[in-house]
């Protein structure tokens, strides 16, 4: 089979091929890991659009728009979608042949989503298990660079579910996932910060329901999320950044 086209890897990832051409994909993403990974960053980058931008499709229109003429509103709304979406694009796009700086905010903004995308899953939240968790940290410390640690939560009520390896602006992402008894889930999100220096100072930043907290140790950025109280969530931060600087 030759070589996919970037327009075959977006048909897939839109679901619009037929069940033959995709078990043609499938077997060559089998063998092919680069265009594997290229695939799976294609569609968190489609999962952070949505997360960000398909409320705006939900949110009522403006009587001071509906009132400009019949139907105006609507239009208006539509284009107000449109170009919130192609701001998202353009600064995806942006990031990935520009590689900016992310500013820490950018860090707990995504941290947040990867949180809302995953969080919720029953079957598939974690792609290697706690039971395999010394392959887990070796695995993600190397596709990182660095040796990482999955902090030990059970003092506080949370065990780890385990983790899986995300795709940022700046390469590879580390998230661990952690869950109490009544199932609710926090995720220490860990990604490359370039040009960053040494603030361990904890920011706190309120992304929609979810809180954050975040913090940029040398050329890394940890992001600590969960639906919980600002409180409770500092409480559990505290003990992740002592585990991690110990």
């Amino acid at each position: 089979m030759k070589p996919l086209a970037e327009a075959e890897l977006h048909t897939y990832i839109d679901g619009a091929l037929s069940e033959g051409a995709r078990a043609e994909i499938e077997a060559w993403l089998a063998s092919h890991p680069e265009d594997a990974e290229r695939l799976r960053a294609y569609a968190e980058q489609n999962a952070l659009l949505r997360s960000l931008y398909n409320p705006v499709l939900d949110e009522p229109v403006p009587a001071a728009l509906l009132a400009v003429r019949p139907h105006a509103g609507l239009r208006y709304a539509a284009a107000a979608a449109i170009f919130a979406l192609g701001i998202g694009l353009g600064w995806i796009v942006r990031g990935m042949f520009n590689t900016p700086q992310m500013p820490p905010v950018s860090l707990a903004r995504l941290a947040a989503t990867a949180h809302v995308v995953y969080s919720p899953e029953v079957r598939h939240p974690v792609e290697v298990p706690a039971g395999e968790e010394e392959h887990l940290v070796n695995w993600l410390s190397k596709r990182l660079g660095t040796t990482l640690k999955a902090p030990k939560l059970a003092p506080l009520g949370y065990e780890l579910v385990g983790g899986r390896l995300l795709s940022g602006p700046q390469g590879p992402v580390a998230q661990f996932m952690y869950q109490d008894t009544r199932g609710q889930r926090l995720t220490l999100y860990v990604s490359r910060q370039r040009g960053e220096p040494r603030d361990t100072a904890f920011r706190f930043s309120q992304e929609d329901r979810v809180s954050v907290f975040y913090w940029v140790d040398g050329n890394f950025g940890y992001a600590l999320s969960g639906e919980i109280r600002k409180e409770q969530l500092l409480q559990v931060a505290e003990v992740v950044y002592k585990q991690l600087n110990p």
